[in-house]
């Protein structure tokens, strides 16, 4: 056997020792522990080693591509072996020696490439530490990018204490932006109107034109200042963003919106005005509007604007949840190493990255944080329409814990998507204020003597442009 130029002791971890059969290794392999990471580590192996030329090593580079396998390595193998052996090297570590540069070939990459990353990923963390509004509002101005979509962004950013504010008719601009939070310095996110659904860049602007330091009073106000049509004000009502200043509940601004027009302003304003006049005169009904129950809000937030600042979705199923023994994501990453666990949770991301022999990767999430699974291929192959088409899933699993690194490789995959369907109908236990509506429903009713105008109740309102039977949640797929 190779006699060892140098073996390192034990980590505390318990890993291998570090190992350099001979000082040309060490030298070559030194700052990566032994183990050719990069393209440049692999050619100076086969030049020192086994005495390859700069143009073999190069030509033994150019095969090792970049996240694809294509067994270009193979055919440098007799040379490197025989190389390797009359330079002094046993068979079997020339053997071994091959074997790692052959598996580093489907995914090794260029030192300068490595450096370049790391720069990029010490300059994130140090925004994200200490400026994590910054670093919320730019990553949301720079989507569509990376893993997470902005309902994730801003779930951290709030777990690590940003506030966030909704978007709002008069404080949002296109791109997210950041303001003031009380005198401590501190700023919050404010989401731009980028977040909505359906509406265009162009009444954006025309939207923060017309506003300047003068904020819109109304619905109306708003319509005629601005001259955008009455549908971009429709997504604007369904991204919730008349709440914020009007204090506008969805219904109402679509209800207020129903009674806008189209058409060219008149240029006879004073008729308008005059013909408004006559309308308030006359005194007419209010309109008492059920609203939106708190699930039905949260399924409109993820529709019109992809997250939402509300209570997750998840924690509404919970008590339902619970009674089936499914605890939450937190409580399973914390789970000691080996543990069965039963948890559920929206899907966020699919990977089955090329290097991974048919392993996917999946990020869960719910009211308590991220938790992330493991699926063998077998189980893959078993489960396919549940991995691949599921919004909701049930895990059942065992904790594999490593350091800091914590998986749940799965044994068992569940659909339950369709416990989303009825999130709508779902408000008992995140109760908000009562609506107008509500009022009506009480038995009894109000006193007659507190409305000096009349007051006509609406039993329901049934928006179909505003109904959506499920909870969508796109998820970002990598496979």
């Amino acid at each position: 056997m190779q006699d060892f130029y140098r073996t390192g002791g034990p980590t505390c971890e318990g890993k291998e020792a570090v190992e350099y059969p001979t000082p040309e290794l060490e030298a070559v392999l030194g700052k990566t522990l032994g183990v050719p990471l990069f393209q440049e580590s692999a050619m100076r192996v086969a030049m020192v080693c086994a005495g390859f030329t700069g143009g073999e090593a190069d030509q033994l580079r150019k095969s090792m591509a970049t996240f694809k396998f294509t067994g270009g390595v193979s055919r440098f193998k007799d040379k490197l072996v025989s190389g390797m052996v009359r330079n002094g090297y046993t068979p079997e570590f020339a053997e071994k020696t091959f074997s790692q540069l052959e598996g580093f070939g489907s995914y090794g990459f260029p030192e300068s490439h490595a450096a370049s990353f790391a720069l990029i990923a010490y300059a994130s963390s140090y925004i994200k530490c200490h400026y994590p509004e910054a670093f919320c509002a730019a990553l949301i101005n720079s989507q569509p990018m990376g893993f997470y979509a902005p309902a994730q962004i801003v779930g951290d950013a709030r777990a690590h204490g940003v506030e966030v504010r909704p978007v709002c008719i008069n404080r949002s601009r296109w791109d997210c932006t950041l303001e003031r939070s009380g005198s401590s310095g501190r700023h919050a996110v404010r989401l731009g109107f980028r977040q909505v659904k359906g509406l265009a860049v162009a009444d954006a602007a025309r939207i923060v034109a017309a506003r300047m330091d003068n904020a819109f009073a109304s619905v109306d106000d708003m319509w005629r200042r601005s001259g955008v049509p009455s549908e971009a004000l429709v997504q604007l009502t369904k991204a919730d963003a008349f709440l914020p200043s009007l204090k506008l509940e969805r219904r109402d601004a679509l209800w207020a919106i129903k009674a806008l027009r189209d058409e060219p302003l008149p240029l006879f304003s004073a008729a308008a005005e005059r013909e408004m006049a006559a309308i308030a005169e006359q005194q007419e009904p209010k309109v008492a509007l059920r609203q939106m129950t708190d699930g039905h809000n949260v399924i409109e937030d993820y529709s019109h604007t992809g997250l939402t600042l509300r209570q997750h979705p998840i924690a509404f199923l919970r008590k339902d949840l619970s009674v089936r023994n499914i605890i939450t994501c937190a409580e399973a990453m914390n789970s000691r190493d080996g543990r069965w666990v039963y948890t559920s949770g929206l899907v966020l991301v699919r990977q089955k990255p090329g290097s991974a022999k048919g392993v996917m990767f999946i990020t869960i999430e719910d009211e308590t944080g991220p938790a992330n699974l493991v699926v063998w291929p077998t189980l893959f192959e078993k489960r396919r329409r549940v991995v691949l088409g599921s919004s909701m899933m049930a895990i059942n699993g065992r904790i594999q814990r490593e350091g800091e690194v914590v998986h749940l490789v799965a044994q068992q995959l569940f659909d339950l998507s369709a416990d989303l369907t009825d999130l709508a109908d779902r408000d008992e236990e995140f109760k908000l204020p009562a609506g107008r509506g509500d009022e009506f429903a009480r038995a009894g009713g109000p006193d007659p003597r507190d409305k000096p105008k009349p007051v006509v109740a609406a039993r329901d309102m049934f928006v179909p442009d505003l109904h959506i039977d499920t909870l969508k949640v796109k998820s970002r797929n990598f496979h």
